[in-house]
């Protein structure tokens, strides 16, 4: 069953937005070098006001969720609680009592649901993947009593991806697809997640999804657990879930002046700043918020690097708040105009287009097979749902006037190709991916000298970027990367030098 009944669509001012404030929002967001937006939605009062996608990224286009994946497999236990297959305080000896160890840690037996969903379990440090993940988990030394420190951690949640899979015989994936997906309108064929390793299913931050999607999700919860008239989740649950259950000052943010990430957490989602709100929330900034006093939920995409998502939250509340009313706007003919232009500009996003630089000197005999003679790179990512494929021993590029292309064969003896553009735009390549959905890449390139060319992947699944150069000299080529598209992440630079083949 797949019953999705789309939302209606209004113009703010008809729920009490500001036009005004909107724009405003799209000013901040796009001049002051916060981020880089891919999607936005907007709801009040069950109406969608406002919604744009910065292209390439579209509506439909799933997206990497990192973290926000958490509040899809909280919303599992929840479920899986109203089913009474289990209850907050149900301890982790009780699901798995084969796996206890002979000299458990101190205080283990108190271990229940409630504590790994508010990531105060009393773990500091991960347990090894390797030879038997659940295992190593239960026997990991609880360094603090359950409910009394915070830990922020991906294990917790992957963990209790393992307990619905015991109590139900499903994986989450399955699970939620059953309970959840057709109920709230969300296509289980447009939800993918990864694995981590040893195959663990990864419910914690491999999870990909649609702006709309998380919308969805949190609409349920501003609903109290309730869609069109069926029970999902326990009323309680709701509660407990969207408000503060444990102190989570242990992250430090306060000191450095960051309200976000210290004013509690509830289950698998924390509580924001401003009063009552609360979100799903993923690295980089993919956010789903619920301002219940306002009956209003903001849903975004993007790519914003360092602490800056933090700082994305406090415009919404510096930028777009102050322009929400009680009740509905009038609009005169400055606000229509404003409406129109904000409908044109929500319209007409984009992320910034590529440079245009097409010709160099090297240009006409660079074209090519290379035989890579040290070092080993790859010319494209997974990102963040497999290793990097595809290294690459050998590698053959062409270019033609305004457009090119580079070819390698893995050394799993996999034929890769990326075509790219020289026009100013972004060439569209399409892959499959280990985990079986499709992954694409739009790329272009840049001569940044007479004799450098620069290759620029993007690709929006998984907010992810990939660069690399090409130093063209002496008939062979020095290749050089940069991996990681993740804002935060470590830069590294590997250097390949490639000898033409004759």
């Amino acid at each position: 069953m797949f019953n999705r009944n789309e939302f209606e669509r209004c113009l703010p001012e008809e729920v009490g937005i500001s036009s005004s404030a909107i724009l405003d929002l799209l000013d901040t967001l796009e001049t002051e070098g916060l981020t880089e937006m891919h999607g936005l939605m907007i709801m009040r009062h069950g109406k969608i006001c406002a919604e744009g996608f910065w292209a390439p990224y579209a509506p439909g286009m799933p997206h990497m969720c990192a973290s926000l994946t958490k509040t899809y497999m909280g919303t599992a236990i929840g479920i899986a609680i109203g089913e009474g297959l289990l209850t907050l305080d149900t301890r982790l000896s009780e699901i798995f009592p084969e796996y206890i160890p002979e000299h458990p840690s101190e205080y283990f037996d108190e271990l229940t649901v409630r504590h790994v969903l508010t990531m105060g379990s009393g773990m500091t440090a991960f347990p090894e993947m390797a030879g038997g993940w659940v295992k190593n988990f239960i026997a990991m030394p609880l360094n603090h009593r359950p409910g009394t420190y915070f830990w922020y951690n991906s294990v917790g949640s992957t963990f209790l991806g393992k307990v619905i899979e015991k109590l139900t015989g499903m994986d989450v994936y399955e699970y939620l697809s059953e309970k959840l997906f057709p109920y709230i309108g969300i296509n289980p064929r447009n939800i993918f997640h990864g694995l981590a390793p040893e195959g663990e299913d990864m419910w914690a931050w491999r999870t990909v999804s649609t702006t709309e999607d998380n919308l969805r999700l949190m609409k349920l919860y501003l609903s109290g657990g309730v869609w069109d008239g069926v029970r999902i989740l326990p009323e309680d649950y709701v509660r407990l879930a969207t408000t503060p259950q444990i102190d989570n000052e242990s992250t430090g943010s306060r000191a450095r002046g960051d309200l976000e990430n210290c004013s509690g957490y509830g289950f698998q989602m924390w509580m924001c700043s401003y009063p009552g709100a609360y979100r799903a929330d993923g690295a980089a900034g993919q956010f789903s918020v619920v301002i219940p006093s306002k009956d209003m939920i903001i849903a975004m995409n993007q790519n914003a690097p360092g602490f800056n998502p933090n700082k994305v939250l406090k415009k919404l509340w510096e930028v777009l708040m102050p322009g929400v009313a009680d009740d509905v706007i009038p609009a005169d003919e400055e606000v229509q105009k404003t409406q129109q232009l904000l409908a044109y500009r929500l319209k007409h996003l984009a992320i910034a287009s590529p440079e245009y630089k097409p010709y160099a000197a090297a240009k006409e005999t660079a074209s090519g097979t290379y035989k890579v003679r040290s070092g080993s790179f790859d010319l494209y990512c997974l990102g963040m749902f497999a290793p990097e494929a595809a290294p690459c021993r050998e590698f053959s590029i062409h270019f033609d006037e305004m457009e090119g292309y580079v070819e390698w064969v893995s050394v799993d003896n996999t034929a890769c190709r990326v075509e790219f553009a020289l026009d100013g735009s972004r060439r569209y390549n399409r892959f499959r991916s280990p985990w079986q959905f499709a992954e694409k890449c739009y790329a272009n390139g840049v001569w940044e000298s007479d004799t450098c060319f620069r290759l620029e992947e993007l690709w929006p699944e998984n907010n992810s970027t990939k660069t690399l150069w090409f130093e063209f000299s002496d008939g062979g080529c020095s290749v050089f990367q940069v991996k990681g598209g993740l804002p935060g992440q470590p830069i590294t630079k590997l250097e390949t030098i490639g000898v033409k083949l004759i």
